[in-house]
């Protein structure tokens, strides 16, 4: 999946981006000349994989990956403006919306809440205007099919939404009803991620502009609020693997805002990981929850799925305290589970299979 990261000018967005990406930091990278939404592959942080690096010494490890698209700033003149943004966001199939909560001198005070209601406003306008189009072209055709009659009365439900101030992913769909508008790329049915971009000192205070509004329009309307503070990530990046813990130790942070916005990602698309280990390679896998073994089997390789024969299963949490593998086996926490075992998030597993 492609996950778009957005954002006013001035919120932080690319250097979030470089940051989850690895990439090199970027001066005005949209300034000037035309302008290309950047794509790079983003490593989702997971603990269990440093675990069973130390209990299996791996030549590789691995971790789940998923591809975020830095899309230029919504108002950006050397970006083609609202038109451009909208097309690059489209092609997205999730959002992490970049708000600034840090007093900048390039800018005036942080206001958080009014970025995100200008933003949600011009995503909001976009589907507004896909919707009209579509009911202008059925009222203007000679005769209104049953289908197009179906069709008709889905738009006008959509439209008196957005009217509202509803995004469309609060309306209650139907299957059928869902299937038929993946082909519309409707900006406000996108999963979304706020993520509001502090200064450190924010940061451990936990608090920031209009953050009870923030947090409260975030839970009505399902999308998760995650804090983190770009400049100080950048600093902890730049420290030596030993020195990063004792930093953020002394920062009060048990884990990096990078590792928050990553798994808040992942929640939020309804993905989670399985775990394979052994001397070649410790890896994450990515699959939707809810996916049966042999569909994950699939995920490594077609011949794992097509020659499926049972999946050999221990929950990581067992495998951890028991400390290895024949440990966990001696205890009976290794299962032999079927095709039809549905997965759960950080399954260690090794599949069986013959082609």
């Amino acid at each position: 999946m492609d996950v778009g990261l957005i954002g006013l000018p001035q919120s932080g967005k690319t250097t979030i981006f470089n940051l989850l990406t690895g990439q090199q930091a970027q001066v005005n990278a949209f300034g000037g000349g035309k302008v290309q939404s950047r794509r790079a592959l983003a490593a989702i942080p997971d603990r269990r994989l440093d675990r069973l690096a130390a209990l299996y010494r791996p030549r590789k490890v691995t971790a789940a990956q998923l591809t975020v698209v830095d899309v230029p700033g919504l108002g950006h003149s050397e970006a083609g403006g609202p038109n451009r943004f909208l097309q690059d966001v489209r092609q997205v199939d999730a959002l992490i919306h970049v708000v600034r909560g840090f007093p900048s001198a390039l800018a005036e005070a942080p206001h958080p809440l009014a970025d995100l209601q200008e933003m949600e406003l011009e995503l909001g306008l976009s589907d507004l205007d896909l919707l009209e189009k579509r009911r202008e072209r059925i009222a203007a055709g000679r005769k209104v099919t049953h289908e197009q009659q179906v069709e008709l009365a889905l738009v006008t439900r959509l439209l008196a939404a957005l009217e509202d101030g509803r995004r469309l992913d609060q309306e209650t769909l139907t299957e059928d009803e869902t299937r038929f508008l993946r082909g519309y790329q409707f900006l406000t049915l996108k999963p979304m991620i706020w993520v509001v971009n502090l200064d450190d000192q924010a940061l451990q205070r936990g608090d920031f502009p209009d953050q009870a509004k923030i947090v409260a329009l975030g839970k009505a309307q399902g999308i998760p609020v995650v804090l983190m503070a770009g400049v100080l990530e950048e600093e902890i990046e730049a420290l030596a693997a030993e020195d990063r813990a004792a930093f953020m130790t002394e920062l009060g942070l048990s884990e990096s805002g990078l590792a928050r916005v990553a798994q808040a990602t992942y929640e939020r698309l309804g993905l989670m990981s399985f775990l394979t280990a052994g001397e070649d390679e410790v890896r994450a896998w990515t699959i939707s929850r809810g996916m049966v073994a042999k569909q994950a089997a699939g995920r490594i390789h077609s011949d794992i799925e097509r020659g499926f024969i049972r999946a050999e299963v221990v929950a990581f949490s067992d495998l951890d305290q028991a400390g290895s593998l024949a440990k966990a086996r001696e205890q009976g926490r290794v299962r032999l589970e079927g095709k039809d075992y549905v997965m759960h998030d950080g399954d260690v597993v090794n599949f069986r299979f013959n082609v």
